[in-house]
């Protein structure tokens, strides 16, 4: 038997993960400002804190990105922490394995971001459905 309930009942959608134009977008901007802003107050050259402010930059975005935009989130935030978080700056490099694992730390910040946020959707949306089945659950019939 199928139980049709109305959606006004408190049954919310999951939100829309924003356009990977979007998400890249911020990345761009707020990779670049916040470089900045750590060059400016605690001086160029400490890639480290550079790597771990833009890994949050990553996983922040993640909360409402799609998988797809994972990589390019990566990608965006490597070139301005390669291109300006390291002397000399403006000039891209590649240093084989450093690069390699700073792409790494920060495709995993931004997986890491999605992934929380689907689960912690998914969590939300089991929760409300049970809720609404009532505290014993749906009946054995119910699809």
């Amino acid at each position: 038997m199928i139980e049709w309930v109305p959606l006004a009942d408190g049954a919310r959608p999951v939100p829309r993960p924003v356009a990977d134009p979007l998400v890249w977008a911020g990345a761009f901007g707020g990779a670049f400002v916040l470089v900045a802003l750590l060059n400016g107050t605690v001086g160029a050259g400490r890639p480290g804190l550079a790597l771990a402010v833009l890994s949050v930059l990553a996983a922040v975005l993640g909360l409402r990105a799609r998988f797809t935009a994972a990589p390019g989130t990566a990608v965006l935030c490597w070139l301005s922490l390669n291109g300006f978080a390291i002397p000399p700056a403006g000039t891209l490099t590649w240093a084989g394995r450093r690069d390699a694992l700073w792409l790494a730390c920060l495709l995993t910040a931004a997986v890491v971001g999605t992934a929380l946020s689907r689960l912690a959707h998914a969590r939300a949306a089991y929760r409300r459905l049970n809720a609404t089945a009532g505290p014993e659950g749906p009946e054995p019939g119910d699809v």
